[in-house]
């Protein structure tokens, strides 16, 4: 049985595309939705404060690597991002090739 799993990430939102970025947030195709959740996602949640966007997201499969590999995969998700990436830039301290930076945990209430 899996262990419900945390991640978080930031990245930083674009002010001049803030507007495009709620606007695409506010209507998320129903097939990113359902690839998300093929691949074991829930509780998923992105924050904007101060220009940056603070994702967190619940992960209750066994293979996170395979499961994000097949959202990479996802036509329909790949042409979420590439709707949405325009309106991010990555954090300076992310590393290469690294679009949303990982967060760490360091307080968790159950």
């Amino acid at each position: 049985m899996s262990t419900v799993r945390r991640f978080a990430a930031v990245v930083r939102l674009r002010p001049e595309r803030e507007q495009e970025y709620r606007r695409l947030h506010a209507a998320v195709p129903p097939d990113v939705l359902e690839a998300l959740r093929r691949a074991h996602i829930g509780n998923y949640s992105i924050f904007l404060r101060d220009g940056l966007l603070f994702s967190c997201l619940e992960y209750s499969g066994d293979d996170y690597a395979a499961d994000t590999a097949a959202i990479a995969a996802d036509p329909a998700s790949r042409e979420w991002w590439r709707l949405t990436d325009p309106c991010q830039q990555p954090l300076a301290s992310a590393a290469d090739g690294e679009w949303w930076a990982p967060a760490e945990e360091v307080f968790h209430l159950d």
